[in-house]
């Protein structure tokens, strides 16, 4: 997400300039947010992970939304575009706007290193308001590293790390588990991955 906004507008400005604009951007608290490009590697790690889940959630009750799915946190006004939404049952929308989904059972992210910070803190934080949410999946993009917080039934968060490629992810809410060597499949990883991303406001 650029970190220079816009300008301000209210949320109906923002949904009317984004159902004609060329590339996506986030909204907040009256600012209107580019979103950049993301990395081969980002691209590899998502695509991945849409193909693995798509195959073991076919058939059944739950299904990916890709990032082009707009996702609306009510309680903070957010609008924004996860990598992948898990959605089971059937599928929510804002009353003023039928493209914005409000009911996610799982979010996942793909962290970048210009995001990652964000997306481990902020975003985290807000996500965790929405009512319907039982996980939220982050990814790291260059190098083995997963990690789940999911809902408990007394509304406590747990977290979980997986980062050996010869480890399976199990999702917490979900029967599903995920080699690790197939999220990462085809993904290069660099000598030296930004530490930052890894482990945010270090």
């Amino acid at each position: 997400m650029s970190a220079i906004p816009k300008r301000r507008m209210s949320p109906a400005q923002y949904l009317d300039i984004e159902r004609t604009a060329a590339f996506k951007s986030e909204y907040h608290n009256g600012e209107m947010f580019a979103m950049a490009g993301a990395s081969p590697e980002h691209c590899d790690v998502k695509d991945n992970l849409i193909s693995e889940l798509g195959a073991r959630l076919k058939g059944g009750p739950c299904r990916t939304r890709s990032s082009d799915q707009r996702l609306l946190v009510s309680s903070s006004g957010l609008y924004t575009y996860p990598d992948i939404i898990i959605v089971c049952g059937t599928p929510e929308y804002a009353f003023h706007d039928a493209n914005s989904l409000v009911n996610p059972t799982v979010v996942i992210e793909v962290l970048s290193p210009s995001t990652a910070l964000y997306d481990c803190t902020t975003k985290l934080m807000w996500y965790q308001q929405i009512e319907s949410l039982k996980e939220y999946v982050m990814v790291k993009q260059d190098r083995p590293w997963c990690q789940s917080i999911n809902r408990q039934p007394d509304g406590a968060w747990q977290l979980k790390i997986v980062s050996q490629l010869t480890d399976d992810f199990a999702f917490a809410s979900l029967p599903i588990r995920i080699p690790l060597a197939d999220i990462y499949a085809g993904v290069t990883f660099p000598e030296n991955p930004d530490e930052r991303a890894l482990h945010p406001g270090s």
